[in-house]
């Protein structure tokens, strides 16, 4: 599987999805909130990001708090990028020993309900999240795919579908 690395902002408006990608060095992540906060958009907005193909987060800010997914909560115990959105979210970072990372099933930390409003419920995105034998572009896409916009996204971060 090719390592997929990729930042999209998602807006709705009306009935139309609009999928652009974005600078993103994976060290801040505010540079994703600010990015979507930027697009000034009446509608629905969020960041999809894809790191290395190793974990995706959704990021979508709010007025009162912004809010976040991290697809697999054992990337933060040696990726800073992750340990920042656990740190987000107030989650410690597990006590993982580095050396055991690969004999452990990570997991999703975060706000399974983050798209809920948009017609993927808490369930689905959880059970799409946990799945294991998923890499993490194929979990993004199968997310835009029950959203709507599978070929909006596979357009914009160059994903063959």
């Amino acid at each position: 599987m090719k390592d997929y690395s990729f930042a999209v902002t998602v807006t709705r408006d009306g009935a139309e999805w609009q999928v652009r990608t974005f600078r993103d060095a994976f060290d801040d992540p505010q540079v994703a909130v600010d990015t979507v906060r930027n697009l000034r958009s009446e509608s629905a907005s969020f960041a999809m990001l894809c790191v290395e193909n190793e974990y995706f987060v959704i990021v979508r800010p709010h007025p009162e708090r912004t809010r976040f997914l991290l697809s697999d909560a054992t990337m933060a115990v040696d990726d800073d990028y992750a340990a920042d959105i656990l740190d987000e979210l107030g989650v410690e970072v597990p006590d993982v020993d580095p050396e055991e990372l690969d004999d452990i099933d990570g997991w999703p930390d975060g706000d399974f309900d983050i798209l809920e409003d948009l017609g993927l419920s808490e369930e689905v995105l959880s059970v799409l999240a946990e799945d294991e034998d998923a890499w993490p572009v194929e979990s993004l896409m199968r997310i835009a795919e029950e959203l709507g916009f599978d070929e909006e996204l596979a357009d914009a971060a160059g994903v063959d579908l």
